[in-house]
C-alpha cells in the first residue's frame, strides 16, 4: 500500500496526476471516502495524467457517468445514488474496456474487477487528505508527502 498526506486541494490534484500518468484504458479505479473528502478533486488530476481537459471535470452525481477525451480516455462514474442492483444496469464490465475508469461509491458495485486499484481518500483537517492506494498492477509503489 502507499500513503499520501495532502495539504491542499491542489495536492491532491497532484497525487491524481501522478497516478494517471501511469494508468491504461482498461484498469479501473475504485474511489472510497466521505462526501466532501475530495473524490472528484482527486478525479481532475487523474484526467490531466491521463492528458484529458480537467477544467470539464465535475461530479456525475446526477449523470451516473462522465467521459472525457485525452491520451487515453477516462470514464469517471458515481454510484452513490443507485441500489446494488441498478449498478448491474450500468454494465460497467463492458464499458471498462475502452478507457480508465474511476468509480467513485464503489461499495455500491457488486462485481467490481478483482484487478481494480483501490484508493481511499481520507479527511484529515479542512484541507488536508491521507490518501491510501493499494491493488492492482501499475499502482504507484512510493510516497509522497
Amino acid at each position: 500500500m502507499t500513503e499520501y498526506l495532502t495539504a491542499s486541494e491542489a495536492e491532491t490534484e497532484a497525487v491524481g496526476r501522478q497516478v494517471g500518468a501511469t494508468l491504461q484504458a482498461g484498469q479501473v479505479i475504485l474511489l472510497s471516502g466521505p462526501l466532501g473528502a475530495g473524490k472528484t478533486a482527486f478525479v481532475r488530476g487523474l484526467a490531466r495524467g491521463l492528458g484529458c481537459d480537467d477544467a470539464a471535470v465535475s461530479s456525475p452525481t446526477f449523470t451516473l457517468v462522465q467521459e472525457y477525451a485525452g491520451r487515453t480516455r477516462l470514464q469517471h462514474v458515481d454510484l452513490y445514488r443507485l441500489d446494488p442492483d441498478d449498478v448491474d444496469d450500468l454494465a460497467l464490465d463492458e464499458l471498462r474496456d475502452a478507457a480508465v475508469m474511476a468509480v467513485e461509491w464503489p461499495e455500491r458495485w457488486r462485481q467490481a474487477p478483482a484487478d481494480a486499484i483501490a484508493i481511499t481518500i481520507e479527511p484529515t483537517g479542512e484541507t488536508s487528505r491521507r490518501i491510501r492506494i493499494a491493488g492492482g498492477a501499475g499502482a504507484p509503489q512510493r510516497s509522497m508527502r
